[in-house]
């Protein structure tokens, strides 16, 4: 019986390497080409158009693998149980700040306040075009003919788009989330909280977390840490005197210098008249990447939740329990949210839009295929006179030109 087994066995070696070399043939035309790509520090080079997320029924990938998701939550578990009641040693997990984020944080709070006054006055030179049934976005004098739409009777239309001025809000879009004025103490909005508690955009509820005080959505700060007893928070420090605990430790954790320059009126630099219209565009596309370097780094150490079926985000140890998904399965989960881990994109959607070399000139349906793409708040710099980041550059297909109207029959 081992001797046929065995004689089984290596009668199927030839069609395992069969089927190993049929898939290593069609698969070998994207993994090796996109290892080829790779540079020194590991970022591709060439960077494709992105594409929607077509079926919208489906889950968001989850940014970290699941047998990492599930083996953090053993170990935590097994710490649980092991040590019962434990001081919480590090931020911001036990209340107090990262001290080395606050700095970070301040200058993404201007950052975006720059980016909003830079953006308005740009608005007033290049046009925005926005569609009136989705929200799909397109710079220039005329919007294009790509036939993209997804909103109501797209059908009827033949998926065409209908055509409006639109604004800042369409260049740049921050999704809400619910403000917690004690992110560690009371970590969740409850479904009866909905109205009480405000919602204000959840990247500037995260300067509020890492240490930016605002005046209209105060935040309580720690000058001790926080216990853990069986997995539950407690706070052993008085309330008493937490308005000046919460001035000493502000001004202990940012510099004089930085503080001078956080009094300063954030459209200071642009209040002045700018008749250089490439200085501020350029001023603005800086702000921009200063906004997403900083947001990338307060991410790494404050949670922020995203819906795996609808855009909200909430930004906290966890997501809140109001129940206003409206998504696919949401029925399942009785209106709640299927939270998990959030990306940049969920924080500050991109908002691609296509890349035009002529404002006037409208993109054509058939030649989509030759046209890049770009965020809306890149094109609009670019469109302005600001010069094309690296990092935007393929994605633009800047070294693609496009056929003529009497060659698209002549290109294969």
């Amino acid at each position: 019986m081992q001797k046929r087994s065995l004689l089984l066995q290596i009668s199927q070696l030839p069609k395992l390497h069969c089927r190993f070399n049929q898939a290593y043939f069609f698969s070998s035309g994207k993994t090796q080409n996109f290892h080829s790509f790779l540079d020194n520090n590991g970022d591709p080079m060439y960077s494709d158009v992105p594409k929607p997320r077509t079926d919208k029924s489906q889950r968001k990938p989850y940014p970290t693998p699941m047998k990492e998701l599930i083996k953090r939550a053993k170990q935590e578990k097994e710490l649980r149980k092991s040590q019962p009641c434990r001081l919480l040693e590090h931020p911001p997990a036990n209340g107090l700040l990262v001290p080395e984020l606050v700095d970070v944080a301040h200058r993404v709070y201007r950052a975006r306040e720059l980016i909003l006054s830079g953006l308005s006055k740009l608005l007033q030179f290049i046009p925005v075009q926005r569609c009136r049934f989705c929200y799909e976005v397109h710079i220039g004098n005329v919007g294009h003919e790509i036939r993209t739409c997804t909103g109501p009777k797209s059908g009827s239309r033949s998926a065409t788009h209908v055509w409006r001025k639109g604004g800042v809000r369409d260049v740049i879009f921050f999704p809400k989330c619910f403000h917690l004025y004690d992110r560690v103490g009371k970590s969740r909005v409850v479904h009866d909280e909905r109205h009480s508690a405000p919602r204000i955009p959840a990247i500037l509820e995260l300067c509020i977390q890492a240490g930016v005080d605002v005046e209209n959505y105060p935040s309580k700060r720690r000058t001790k840490p926080v216990y853990s007893i069986e997995g539950r928070i407690v706070d052993f420090e008085s309330v008493a005197g937490m308005d000046e605990m919460e001035t000493n430790l502000f001004f202990e954790n940012v510099d004089d210098t930085e503080v001078d320059v956080l009094r300063r009126d954030p459209y200071s630099e642009l209040n002045a008249e700018d008749t250089n219209l490439k200085e501020l565009s350029t001023r603005t596309l800086d702000s921009w990447f200063e906004m997403i370097g900083g947001v990338r780094k307060i991410m790494e150490k404050y949670n922020v939740w995203t819906c795996g079926y609808c855009p909200e985000v909430q930004v906290g140890p966890k997501g809140h329990k109001v129940r206003m998904c409206r998504a696919s399965k949401h029925q399942s989960r009785n209106g709640l949210h299927a939270w998990q881990e959030a990306t940049i994109n969920d924080l500050v959607g991109p908002n691609y839009v296509w890349h035009v070399c002529d404002l006037n000139c409208p993109l054509r349906n058939d030649l989509k295929r030759y046209y890049g793409k770009a965020p809306a708040v890149v094109e609009l710099c670019v469109k302005a006179g600001a010069p094309v980041p690296d990092q935007y550059r393929s994605m633009m297909r800047l070294d693609v030109v496009p056929p003529e109207r009497d060659e698209v029959d002549l290109v294969a």
